[in-house]
């Protein structure tokens, strides 16, 4: 067996994920499986951690390695575990000698040792450089991901994520157009620009460029490029260069996913965000009269601390306010060691009821926008031989079998509730 990789989380992760597996292959690591976790909630943790035993049973020869985000964060959860055998750090998994270390240890037969001997993880804050780490594609994907920025700045009171992944620091321009060059080379037709808070990028960079200016590079530069995407961005961060290309340039997808997390201005200040309600409603209202076929979706969380009703009624409106389509729900989870661990809690129960009640209305809203897609004519990156992507990013069901990664025209004769249906 070479090395497997299993994945939890962001896009952001997946992309590593592809990354590890070229340098542990380097590194001349085998007989290994790769946990790369998620620490965005509690709940990531614990299928990460019921993953992890899952597999040793399944392999029990296999050496098990932890990395990511909640190995980061967590690296003394992990090493506890007598299922692992190793706990990598963000930093070190892009380090082809960290990966020839483990594999020495492995040969050296070091297993059973203490937890602490267990752990190679270093201090994230460290950091202050994104290497872009040339690869091929990602495997058994029909679109390929470019990571343009690593880390964050903020400090939202909910979120664990900068201890994971360090401060903001941006890939230089000239390197990302090199990697999407690539790519398309490589076949690739659509690429999905990501990284942790990526409407920040260029804040550490010579001239501090912005995110439009970025994308207009890689137009400039890669004009075979036939479509590239946004994973989830900040609005309160798009700068004019960027609404400028959404505005003029089809090749960029009429879909954004934005980091809104709630609809309520006291619950978005004790969330420390840096947008209000109708910042988000006015962006939204802003692209639209720029490109009127734009698709929004957006992150909420439900049940954060000290919400009342009435603020929860106000995240359930801001769907309508702003035409979400796309919503990704999450259930308020407490994380040790952030401001919102140590505000007053709902109940799971009120939290669990406002969670699924966000996600009827999000129901709601994709099954409208599903009506209307009905009997147009989309443009459909093909994922598999039966499931595909339109502009929007919305799943289409297809019956005709197509090569993966291939775009083609079709005409939407109906849905099933969750997917479109080519005719």
């Amino acid at each position: 067996m070479s090395v497997e990789i299993v994945t939890f989380g962001c896009r952001l992760n997946t992309h590593e994920s592809e990354i590890m597996r070229q340098k542990a292959s380097e590194a001349g690591l085998a007989d290994a499986v790769v946990v790369n976790t998620c620490a965005v909630t509690a709940e990531a943790v614990r299928q990460a951690r019921q993953t992890i035993r899952k597999l040793r049973r399944e392999k029990p020869d296999a050496r098990i390695v932890v990395t990511g985000c909640a190995a980061q964060t967590e690296p003394a959860t992990f090493a506890a575990m007598p299922e692992v055998d190793r706990v990598v750090g963000n930093t070190e998994k892009f380090d082809v000698s960290a990966w020839a270390d483990t594999r020495r240890a492995f040969e050296d037969g070091a297993f059973g040792i203490g937890a602490e001997e267990k752990i190679v993880v270093n201090d994230i804050m460290a950091a202050r450089e994104t290497a872009l780490h040339l690869i091929d594609g990602i495997e058994g994907r029909a679109r390929a991901t470019v990571q343009i920025q690593n880390g964050c700045d903020h400090r939202c009171t909910f979120c664990i994520i900068p201890y994971g992944r360090g401060n903001s620091r941006s890939v230089p321009m000239g390197e990302i157009v090199t990697q999407v060059r690539h790519l398309v080379e490589n076949g690739y037709r659509e690429i999905v620009l990501t990284g942790v808070d990526i409407t920040s990028y260029g804040q550490n960079l010579p001239g501090t460029p912005k995110l439009g200016a970025l994308v207009k590079q890689i137009f400039k530069h890669v004009p075979e490029l036939q479509r590239l995407r946004l994973s989830s961005i900040d609005s309160v961060e798009a700068d004019d260069d960027l609404l400028d290309v959404f505005a003029s340039d089809a090749r960029l997808m009429p879909h954004l996913h934005l980091s809104l997390q709630a609809g309520d201005d006291m619950i978005l200040k004790r969330m420390k965000r840096r947008h209000l309600r109708d910042d988000a409603i006015a962006f939204c209202e802003r692209v639209r009269s720029l490109r009127p076929d734009v698709v929004f979706g957006a992150d909420i969380i439900a049940g954060f601390p000290t919400e009342t009703d009435d603020m929860f009624a106000r995240s359930l409106d801001i769907v309508d306010e702003c035409g979400l389509t796309h919503l990704h729900v999450f259930p308020f989870s407490p994380r040790p060691g952030t401001p919102a661990a140590r505000m007053p809690q709902l109940a799971r129960d009120v939290v669990k009821d406002r969670a699924r009640r966000l996600r009827e209305k999000g129901d709601a809203a994709l099954h409208k926008h599903l009506d209307a897609e009905t009997g147009r004519m989309r443009r459909v990156l093909i994922e598999s031989d039966m499931i595909g992507r339109t502009e929007h990013f919305t799943p289409v069901r297809i019956s005709d079998v197509s090569e993966a990664g291939q775009i083609v025209n079709l005409r939407i004769a109906g849905h099933d509730g969750r997917r479109l249906i080519a005719a």
